[in-house]
Order: structure tokens, then sequence, then C-alpha cells
């Protein structure tokens, strides 16, 4: 095509019977656009207007790979390309910034399930529009946006593709792989993929419903122990478990004994509603009635007092040491000293497994320990 657009362009367009011939002009126009003046810009506007409306698809299909990346591409030219079919529409979908939010969104509430994963995989999704793609229930839409750190995904929006998708393998794969994945969606995560877990051991027959719950317990404790790393993350997973009902005094007393004191101090002053730094100075009073007292007003069960104030104990005297399987000797050591107080109020246990150790502290009447 000639450097200048003019009225011949046109009528080659409009006269020439042949689709190639018209895609190909489609094409040309549509690349050059960016560099033309305002005379020639509304004249190829013009054009795409006529375009848009052509009955052959590849028409419409090299004008859409033409300006799906174009800025200032008319915006009812790209809406009317937008809502063609997927071999035209999908481009603009995707890449073109001509399209609003509101369109979107329409688009994406209204059309085809291919559409709604090429807006899902756009360089930059807004939060209305990710919601909207949530709502959708097409299960690889989610799994894009959700693999697409360009998408503003809230913790709100987060939470409810947890509770919508958290059975899904791809979505729940790709909410584990995204870089920023808030604590609490985390833990909702885990506790999703456990009840799902749940439910196929449920099935076997070798397996007692009280040692599935007991696996079950055992592995979504450990997992959620494993994702705070700084004290702020701590009193956001600490806050979130509590909200659920999942801060429990298993989770608590694994934490200490896994050495995890930050948690447990931050768990135990969420329960007794005091400031952490009061709970802390309680904890490591010198006379040790400020755990007691701490331990009555948190509500905490009986049984578990013990167990807690050896594991206080041993957290003074010794720390990981930096050698191998350091953390099974610090458990280990717990484990011990935990058994130990048992035995002098009385109480014997069968083995020494943490698991059957809060299976059976559970169990205990609080008389046992004395009220």
């Amino acid at each position: 095509m000639d450097e200048k657009l003019n009225e011949e362009d046109v009528k080659r367009l409009l006269s020439n019977p042949t689709g190639d011939t018209r895609a190909e002009i489609a094409g040309k126009i549509a690349s050059q656009h960016q560099g033309l003046s305002d005379g020639q810009r509304k004249l190829a506007e013009d054009i795409f207007r006529l375009m848009v409306r052509d009955a052959e698809v590849r028409v419409r299909e090299a004008l859409s790979r033409q300006l799906k990346e174009n800025p200032i591409v008319p915006h009812d030219v790209a809406l009317a390309l937008a809502r063609d079919v997927e071999d035209v529409s999908l481009p603009m979908l995707q890449f073109s910034e001509a399209l609003t939010d509101e369109d979107l969104i329409e688009i994406v509430h209204s059309q085809s399930p291919e559409k709604q994963v090429a807006v899902a995989g756009r360089h930059h999704v807004s939060a209305s529009v990710a919601d909207a793609l949530v709502d959708t229930g097409n299960e690889e839409a989610v799994a894009t946006l959700v693999s697409n750190e360009g998408a503003e995904l809230t913790e709100t929006i987060l939470t409810h593709v947890v509770d919508r998708y958290g059975e899904s393998e791809t979505v729940g794969s790709a909410l584990v792989e995204r870089k920023a994945l808030p604590i609490t969606v985390a833990e909702r995560l885990m506790a999703k993929v456990s009840e799902n877990l749940r439910q196929h051991l449920m099935a076997r027959k070798d397996l007692s419903p009280e040692a599935i719950a007991s696996m079950m317990i055992q592995a979504r404790e450990l997992a959620v122990l494993g994702l705070s790393s700084s004290e702020n993350d701590v009193v956001q997973l600490v806050d979130h478990l509590y909200r659920v009902g999942r801060l429990t005094p298993s989770i608590m007393l694994r934490a200490v004994c896994m050495g995890d004191m930050v948690f447990f101090e931050v768990a135990l002053a969420k329960l007794a509603r005091i400031k952490v730094e009061n709970c802390r100075t309680l904890i490591h009073d010198a006379g040790k009635r400020g755990f007691e007292a701490l331990f009555e007003k948190a509500s905490l069960p009986k049984a578990f007092f013990a167990a807690m104030r050896a594991a206080i104990d041993v957290s003074y005297e010794m720390e990981y040491d930096g050698g191998p399987n350091d953390r099974e000797r610090f458990s280990r050591r717990m484990i011990e000293r935990i058994l130990t107080q048992y035995g002098d109020l009385g109480v014997e246990f069968e083995n020494d497994d943490l698991e059957y150790l809060l299976a059976k502290m559970n169990q205990l009447p609080s008389t046992v320990l004395g009220d």
C-alpha cells in the first residue's frame, strides 16, 4: 500500500471482491495507524468501522491482530472486535488497552469461556474484573487469573477463590505458586485441602475415623505453623485461626514443642485478650504464678497445663544447636519433660509420640490434674 491513505484505498477496499485482498489491506492500514496525520487517522478509523462489519472473518481477524496493542484504536472498534467470534476477539480481549473495565465485565458475564480465559490473562486485571471472573465458575479462567501476577487479587477475592475452587487441583496449584499469598488465605487453602483429603481417606476400610481425623489435624497444624516468617505474620495467622475456630490447644502445644515460642505467646495473648508484651511477662514470670493465672484467663483445658508448663521450662534450657536434626532433638527433649510432668502427677502415657500425647490429653478429665 502507498505510504499515504487516500480515497483510492477506500475504493479498493470496498470494490475488491476477494477476502484475501481485504484482509491484506486491513492489516496494512491497521499497522500504519500510529504513524498517520490527524486527517489520515480519521480516514483509517472510518475504514476500520467498515472492516469490523466485513462478512469475512479473516478480514476482521487481520484487523484485530494489528490493532490489539494499539493504544489509540477507537473504543467502538475495539469493543466490536472484542464481542466478535473467538478468532477475532481473543487478541483484543487479552491485549487491548482501549477496553474499559466495564467492557470487560460485560463480556465476562455474557460471553464464552474462551473469552473469559483471555481476559484473565491480560497484562493487568483490576480487582473488579477479577471478581467478575471468579463468579463465572470457569475453572480454567480462574486458574489463569490466579497465575497472573498482574491481576489485582485482594484477600477477599482470594478467599472467595479458595472457598469456591479449593477442590480444583489446577486452581490450587496456581494459588500455591502465586508470589504473594496472604497468610490467612494460605491457611484457609490448607484447611480446604485437608477436608478434601479426609473425604478421600474416609472411603478406605483400613483406617478408623479417629485415625483419619488425627492424621488430618497433625498435617494441617504442622503446615500452618510453617507459614509464618515474622511476628507480624504470626499475629495475622493467630487472628485468622481465632476467627475461624482453629486456634486449638493442640496447635499451641505443637508450636512450643517445635520451639515456636512466638506463636505460643501471641496465641495465648489472643485467648486471654491481653497485649502480647503483658502475656510474655506473665508466661516468663519466675514465680510461675503468672503463667497459671494466664492459662486460666485463656480458658484452656486443664489437661494441657502440665504439658505447656513443662514445654516453657525446657525452652529456657535449650535452643536449636544448628546441627543435624536439631528440631527433632529439641522436640524429643520437650516430650520427655512433658512425660515426666504427667508422671509426677500420677498420669501414665503408653508411648511418647506427640500425636498420642495430644489425643490422650484431650481425653483427660480435669479432676485428674486438680481443680
